[in-house]
């Protein structure tokens, strides 16, 4: 009942920026779900608005997520509207070999015990409402996901969804409970874009094999 009274209760005090940046950040996922262009813009309307909303409340990690996409949407946009010589979009859904797979976990690493040192260490002085190990969890996954998505790599959406699965709970302790609903909607669709992109990267072997 604490947790219903609590969730009602923040759900009342959900701000207009909140509101727009999960609006945006639904779109955006669900463009990038069937490779539409528009997963960008919407997403840098997302991710601006999450800079500011994450300081406010000491997530410092997920603010640094959100400057990360930020530049990430920029790159990923030029990436995705790159063609060839023959007017063909460069980048198509693949999946990951072994080799780039080991590589995203090393990435993983790298960026979790960066983001949970950083963390420990401001929560002694500058931000006591830190939470290290999920926030640096929720950053990392999310800063693996979003570089894999930028090269349309199936993998991508295997790390969207620890992010959601992560940041539900996060944000909800933050309360910010429209955000927490927030990533239940992403984690749905994310598990629909790994299927999707699954399919997708099938057809491209299958063309490559013919």
């Amino acid at each position: 009942m604490d947790i219903l009274h609590q969730f009602v209760q923040d759900l009342q005090h959900t701000g207009w920026w909140e509101f727009i940046a999960v609006i945006a950040g639904i779109l955006s996922v669900w463009f990038s779900r069937s490779e539409n262009i528009l997963v960008y813009p919407t997403g840098l309307v997302n991710t601006i608005i999450y800079i500011y909303l994450s300081l406010k409340t000491s997530l410092l990690g997920e603010a640094s997520v959100n400057f990360y996409y930020t530049v990430l949407n920029i790159y990923g946009w030029v990436m995705w509207t790159r063609k060839d010589r023959q007017d063909q979009y460069v980048l198509q859904v693949t999946r990951s070999s072994r080799r780039e797979l080991a590589g995203q976990l090393a990435f993983f690493s790298c960026f979790y015990i960066l983001v949970f040192a950083s963390l420990t260490w401001l929560k002694r002085g500058f931000a006591p409402q830190a939470i290290p190990w999920a926030d640096a969890f929720a950053s990392a996954t999310a800063y693996t996901g979003m570089w894999l998505m930028t090269r349309k790599k199936v993998e991508s959406w295997h790390w969207w969804i620890a992010t959601n699965c992560a940041s539900i709970p996060l944000y909800f302790v933050k309360h910010y409970v429209f955000t927490s609903v927030y990533y239940v909607v992403l984690l749905i669709i994310a598990i629909s874009g790994l299927l999707e992109w699954g399919k997708r990267a099938g057809a491209v072997e299958h063309a490559a094999e013919s």
